[in-house]
């Protein structure tokens, strides 16, 4: 399973680059407004500098919600790196987007799903990527893991190339299970990457270890 990191803070992206383990980012208008950065022109240069910062694939999000707009958007920003893939809002204007830009060769991310029937379009469309918002979906009593479940079948049945990107990740938890049904790729905070590394019993093991060591010393 591949691990993308949803944030636009310049820091954590960084960070867990140097950890070894990041496949790529994910970032959106609300991420980009957190870390203040605002207006066209300072997106467009913060994507790049994402880009630079990280080996893999980049999502970047259209402002856009009508097919022309979507368009002259998912252009512009593919034209800033190869490594940008081009996020679509699940609409019947961004699955014609996906579609267009799917067939010039430009990878697309299709996000904003939350039922099986909008990731069967996204797949129908050539999207690169679907989005499942697993944690958004928890937030309101419904089961998000369910859907990831459900989607890995109807495109194993099918065998839709579309990445399953589960996405609205919080906790360890939702990444490891994610990785038991069989989600290509997850995204969340850097804390639900770092916080695999933790285990009583490792902590309380190595301090064992230093302790015998220094004995002898």
């Amino acid at each position: 399973m591949k691990f993308f990191i949803d944030t636009a803070n310049l820091e954590q992206i960084k960070e867990a680059q140097d950890l070894g383990v990041l496949d790529g980012v994910t970032t959106n208008p609300s991420l980009m407004a957190k870390e203040g950065i605002t207006g066209a022109e300072n997106i467009l240069q913060h994507y790049k500098a994402i880009c630079e910062a990280v080996e893999g694939d980049v999502s970047a999000e259209v402002i856009a919600t009508d097919y022309e707009g979507m368009i002259q958007q998912g252009e512009e920003l593919a034209a800033l790196n190869p490594q940008i893939v081009v996020k679509l809002p699940m609409i019947a204007a961004g699955i014609k987007a996906c579609k267009y830009f799917s067939d010039k060769g430009i990878k697309t991310n299709v996000t904003l799903v939350f039922s099986v029937g909008q990731a069967i379009l996204a797949a129908k469309a050539g999207a690169t990527y679907v989005s499942p918002f697993l944690g958004r979906l928890d937030d309101i009593s419904t089961d998000g893991l369910n859907l990831i479940k459900e989607i890995r079948l109807v495109y194993d049945n099918y065998d839709f190339k579309t990445q399953i990107l589960s996405a609205s990740v919080r906790n360890t938890m939702h990444v490891v299970n994610c990785a038991k049904i069989g989600s290509d790729v997850m995204t969340g905070p850097l804390s639900s990457i770092t916080g695999l590394l933790k285990h009583p019993l490792t902590d309380s093991g190595l301090a064992q270890f230093l302790k015998d060591y220094a004995k002898g010393n």
